[in-house]
């Protein structure tokens, strides 16, 4: 019987193999109303990329859902550098890199 395909990040658009660092995304911060609502298995440095990148107040006003986040600059850039890499890539994420006063 054929193996089940790896399920694939929305962020990045590459497969998630089981030994690759993932998570889940809540599209609505639960802090900001998200609890129980919506999430995405992304890979585990998808997931840091965005919270480095956008607040939670930014993440439930305007990025929502994955198609706007795949629009955001920084992650578009993000999303073309990780693709380059492979599934189980992970890389150390130095801190907050958000501007303060965006």
């Amino acid at each position: 019987m054929p193996q089940p395909a790896d399920p694939v990040c929305p962020l990045c658009d590459r497969p998630i193999p089981p030994d690759a660092p993932q998570s889940r995304h809540h599209l609505i911060p639960k802090l900001r109303g998200g609890k129980g609502g919506p999430t995405v298995l992304l890979h585990h440095i998808c997931h840091r990329e965005i919270h480095a990148t956008l607040s939670e107040a930014e993440l439930a006003r305007e990025y929502p859902d994955i198609e706007r986040l795949r629009g955001h600059p920084r992650l578009a850039k993000f999303r073309a550098w990780v693709a380059k890499r492979p599934p189980d890539f992970q890389s150390k994420v130095p801190g907050k890199r958000r501007q303060k006063g965006r």
